[in-house]
């Protein structure tokens, strides 16, 4: 099933959170070393196709993350969201800084976060609403956005009010100012341009003017290939 309902006509349409994360996994090269955020990012590990390595790093100090144990596990064996992982074969434990001098040394290549809004130039809300008494503060997330080499993001495109994620400017506090590079939603796969946002792919049975509706920002159309590829 899907997230995102068509108003009035009680219809669900786009990507489960279950097909986002497989979207973005096709996304993902081989080789890659990948910190994964919190949520929907995590099931990105489940989707990999097969024949692809990918290195999971988590900023607790593990490269070489494997999936959750079946059974009860080790509970000092934890991923930063505090879920319990395995290790896999050549993994390696590294104190907490060595960690993070990881990440702002640009070893990481890739990190998947979710988003509370996501601005067209880039900027990236994703750990307060600004509310008082909420999160104290930003932790590590303005480390990976500052410092892995790319970063996608991956959420609802609208809220549950219906207010959407996607706008012209952030109005909550900034994780990161232009770190946005891919943002796969229940409705569309949209890069961030100097132009500002492009649907790049449309989830099946979404229309662009379905998408645009949804879209605090002007956005662009799928780009039309150049007329050497199409011959």
């Amino acid at each position: 099933m899907s997230q995102a309902s068509n108003p009035g006509s009680g219809d669900v349409v786009g990507r489960s959170r279950e097909e986002m994360a497989k979207r973005a996994a096709l996304d993902i090269p081989d080789g890659a070393y990948v910190n994964l955020g919190i949520g929907i990012p995590e099931l990105i590990a489940s989707y990999i196709p097969e024949g692809r390595e990918v290195i999971y790093h988590t900023e607790n100090g593990l490269l070489g993350m494997g999936p959750s144990p079946e059974g009860e596990g080790d509970p000092e064996l934890i991923n930063a969201g505090k879920r319990k992982v395995t290790a896999l074969p050549g993994a390696a434990y590294f104190h907490h800084a060595d960690s993070f001098m990881m990440i702002r040394g640009g070893h990481i290549d890739l990190c998947a976060l979710g988003a509370l809004q996501v601005a067209a130039n880039g900027d990236l809300a994703n750990w307060s609403t600004g509310t008082p008494g909420a999160i104290p503060a930003v932790g590590g997330a303005m480390d990976l956005v500052a410092g892995v080499k790319k970063i996608f993001v991956i959420t609802q495109h609208v809220t549950k009010k219906g207010d959407p994620k996607l706008v012209e400017k952030c109005t909550f506090p900034l994780t990161g100012e232009r770190v946005v590079d891919r943002i796969y939603t229940d409705l569309a796969v949209i890069d961030v341009t100097p132009e500002g946002f492009r649907v790049v792919e449309l989830s099946p049975g979404v229309s662009f003017d379905y998408v645009a509706e949804r879209t605090g920002a002007p956005l662009l159309p799928i780009a039309s290939e150049p007329e050497a590829s199409r011959s």
